[in-house]
């Protein structure tokens, strides 16, 4: 016995149709729209659709849990209490001692599966990562895809190995004391296998986005709308076991209610977090740099723990890679916006950007930094590259070296990108596998001309719906024990064990930071507690001051030793000084 509940306001007539053949008229519609059926030849294991009106196409249920023939076939039933968990006595570490590790399932294994993923867990726990931060594993068109154009949002990407697969995921990082952190698409639907308007107005022609329609968040219907993305979130957490998610774009959310939608997920989760005692996270990615996601709902903010901060990634990287045509990187690349970005967070703070022709964000005042999330890569600054380089590929170790050194001491939660801790030899390209011709054609124009406004040649953007592209991208973890690959890892193990055990780096009070720079010669001074980080930014080697006390923790490149109260620091280099009167 199964009940069958489906939203579906606009329709006259309903039917269920089970595995395939017979038909059953289901009862509604009822308050709101909801149509509902108890059917008792139905259970776990069971295919489902639904036929609306006179249409003769029988479509998966919006609210699937489960998709095993993709997304255009039957829905299955799948029974959320079936799977044995043993992570009764897990405790998820606190999000301000973070070390976070962003990967996508597809390609960070050979298997390109939960279960292949499990495989290298190991390898996180000895690195020093203390949360996970997975790439969408909701159901989407094809075979392989980055998940940001799924189509059915409670359902684990099949070909990953789908929800008992995700859950086996889940339950295999929390025994090894790993948290999970789900990325989560809440700002639009992909273009392929996208049923869910059929059924109810999930979008709204009122509002566009890049992608198309907007979300329905405060037009008639968004109230059921809100409901299906709140229980969505809730159903990770919950079910799952999810420890938090990452919600992606929410600068596209179109929400003029009195209670954002924000601010009412926030607080749903808060309360289920309080009913089955676990920290739950909630981390965002915004383009509007207003931290009023960040802050307590209690002080007429959002509530979220925590949101990435792409403005110290501009600041580090334009200082490291010089490249014409820029785009949003044209608002950035001087040494004062990278101790700008360190010290307020938001380089654009309410000044005007030229990429933007306007005043663009407003200041951070009394947050901590660990409300905020700073890396110098992550699958967007990688993989919307034309060619997918990370940055080692684009200038080389030495600068590789040092934009670690600085993410991984800066007072902002530390991420990094799969594979850039052992310089990795793979790109990260954007792929898809789209099953209409016009899509395919579509999507790939599309790439190319996103990529004019920096200036990328045509040929140089690989074909995304290629088997190839997918394949390059795949980590090859084989090379990790080898040469630079090996000295990479090395380096960044050592700076995150630094970290996570020097009170001074992870202090969150930016009042307490002390940075400063010379720009004559690139040279950055950074001081949290009794560590100071040196950086050598520039490209001709620069003399700095050792004080009193202070020996040498840590350097990104051999031969560096201190001269009386000197050092000379080679061009591209880091060194970490530790003052034992401070210590």
């Amino acid at each position: 016995m199964y009940e069958f509940r489906v939203w579906a306001p606009r329709a006259r007539k309903l039917r269920l149709q089970l595995n395939d053949g017979e038909l059953f008229p289901m009862n509604g519609p009822g308050p709101k729209g909801w149509w509902d059926l108890t059917a008792e030849q139905a259970g776990s294991g069971t295919d489902y659709a639904y036929l609306i009106d006179d249409d003769p196409v029988a479509y998966p249920d919006p609210r699937s849990v489960w998709q095993p023939r993709g997304v255009h076939a039957a829905s299955r039933v799948y029974d959320q209490s079936a799977f044995e968990w043993t992570d009764a006595k897990w405790h998820c570490p606190p999000l301000s001692g973070a070390v976070l590790y962003e990967l996508h399932i597809g390609t960070f294994s050979r298997e390109g599966t939960f279960d292949g993923t499990i495989q290298h867990l190991d390898y996180l726990v000895d690195l020093g990562i203390t949360y996970i931060e997975v790439m969408p594993i909701n159901e989407f068109a094809g075979n392989r895809g980055w998940g940001y154009d799924g189509v059915f949002l409670f359902a684990a990407f099949e070909p990953y190995g789908g929800p008992d697969g995700f859950k086996r995921f889940v339950d295999a990082c929390h025994a090894r004391n790993l948290a999970v952190i789900l990325d989560v698409v809440y700002n639009h639907f992909g273009p392929v296998g996208n049923y869910a308007n059929k059924f109810a107005p999930y979008l709204t022609e009122k509002f566009h986005t890049p992608w198309g329609p907007a979300v329905n968040f405060n037009e008639g219907g968004s109230d059921e709308v809100r409901r299906f993305f709140c229980d969505n979130a809730l159903m990770w957490l919950k079910d799952f076991h999810v420890d938090g998610l990452r919600l992606d774009a929410v600068h596209e959310y179109i929400d003029r209610s009195a209670v954002h939608f924000m601010e009412q997920l926030s607080a749903e989760v808060e309360r289920l977090g309080a009913m089955i005692g676990r920290k739950l996270v909630l981390i965002v990615e915004s383009d509007l740099n207003d931290p009023k996601f960040v802050r307590p709902k209690e002080a007429r903010g959002y509530g979220m723990d925590a949101q990435w901060s792409d403005d110290f990634h501009h600041s580090l990287f334009t200082l490291l890679w010089k490249d014409p045509g820029r785009g949003y990187y044209d608002d950035f690349g001087t040494m004062d916006d990278l101790v700008k970005s360190l010290k307020n967070v938001f380089v654009y703070d309410g000044i005007y950007s030229g990429y933007r022709h306007h005043s663009h964000g407003r200041p951070v005042d009394g947050l901590s930094a660990h409300h905020f999330v700073g890396y110098v890569q992550n699958h967007d600054q990688v993989g919307n590259r034309a060619a997918g380089e990370r940055l080692e590929h684009l200038v080389g170790m030495d600068a590789a070296k040092v934009a670690l050194g600085i993410v991984l001491t800066a007072p902002f939660l530390p991420m990094l990108f799969m594979g850039e801790e052992f310089a990795a030899s793979a790109p990260f390209l954007y792929f898809a596998d789209h099953e209409d011709d016009e899509m395919r054609r579509l999507v790939a124009e599309g790439r190319k001309r996103d990529f004019e406004a920096f200036g990328w040649e045509e040929e140089a953007v690989p074909d995304p719906e290629s088997p190839e592209t997918f394949e390059r991208s795949k980590l090859d973890w084989n090379e990790i024990h080898k040469g630079k690959h090996a000295e990479m890892l090395e380096w960044v193990k050592q700076l995150i064990q630094l970290r996570r055990t020097t009170v001074g780096l992870n202090d969150g009070d930016l009042g307490h930071l002390q940075v400063e720079c010379r720009v004559e010669d690139k040279s950055l001074t950074m001081r949290r507690g009794s560590v100071r980080v040196l950086a050598n930014l520039g490209a001709s080697p620069v003399t700095m001051r050792v004080l009193e006390n202070e020996s040498i923790q840590m350097s990104s490149r051999e031969g560096i030793a201190v001269s009386g109260t000197e050092l000379v620091l080679p061009k591209m280099s880091l060194v970490v000084t530790v003052d034992a009167g401070e210590a």
